[in-house]
């Protein structure tokens, strides 16, 4: 399905998370990948990236450093010249952003969970557009979760969340005149490094556990990555400015 595809997947820190199955099942449709990583956990990510069927190299990006950004695209054009597909599997926000402190998170907190979380989708799609462009388009993908609501804990994130539904949807018309498709991806929750920062996260399992009608569980990061693997392929050429649910069903349920 990926077969001869280009693509650099941001945010594998551990197995759990949806960016390595991304990783691992782009690779085992075809793909050739990099990955990124930055600071103390790019030793984790380049841990991790022996763990995948081929061992991809690992360039360091801070996505708030537009210095290292530039950095990996003169990477990716003097190694591929193109970009068939990008992955934004990032996200952050201090502890007093998450946990229950939604009114007393003070904005620098914010600032900080809204440039990782939310301005890096769009700052990064214009950083890589023209290796995008030079593949006939491509695609861009990120990883989102459901953010019509407000979730408990999840606070500022959530916030942050809902800033990056609205941004997909600008990168997607920004970008629509050269052929590159910009998606989301809204998983349903799942036991990954980013979930271990969320205090109450049980609460979610047990909403998922009672309310999911295909059913959901929150160790397996491959339906998600599928879909994702999906879109990155020639399989969805008319689809741009989405926001996918890969979450057993939930967000379509009522009470």
């Amino acid at each position: 399905m990926l077969a001869g595809k280009k693509i650099l997947v941001t945010g594998v820190l551990t197995e759990a998370s949806i960016a390595f199955a991304t990783a691992r099942l782009a690779q085992e449709a075809g793909a050739e990948i990099v990955l990124t990583g930055f600071g103390k956990g790019i030793r984790l990510t380049r841990r991790v990236a022996t763990r995948l069927p081929t061992e991809p190299d690992v360039l360091e990006m801070d996505v708030s450093d537009p210095d290292m950004v530039a950095a990996v695209v003169a990477d990716l054009d003097d190694r591929w010249g193109k970009l068939d597909g990008l992955v934004h599997a990032i996200g952050f926000a201090p502890n007093s952003a998450i946990g229950g402190t939604f009114m007393e998170t003070p904005w620098e907190d914010v600032a900080t969970a809204m440039q990782i979380s939310t301005y890096s989708f769009p700052a990064l799609g214009a950083a890589f557009a023209p290796l995008l462009k030079a593949s006939g388009g491509g695609s861009y993908v990120g990883l989102d979760f459901d953010a019509t609501v407000a979730w408990p804990s999840y606070d500022w994130m959530g916030v942050a969340k809902a800033g990056l539904e609205a941004a997909c949807r600008y990168t997607a018309r920004e970008l629509g005149a050269q052929g590159t498709r910009v998606n989301l991806i809204a998983a349903g929750p799942l036991k990954t490094m980013a979930a271990r920062q969320i205090e109450g996260f049980s609460q979610f399992e047990d909403t998922w556990d009672d309310r999911a009608p295909l059913g959901w569980d929150i160790t397996d990061t491959e339906p998600v990555g599928r879909a994702v693997c999906a879109l990155l392929s020639d399989w969805m050429p008319g689809v741009t400015g989405e926001i996918i649910h890969c979450d057993g069903g939930v967000h379509a349920m009522g009470v």
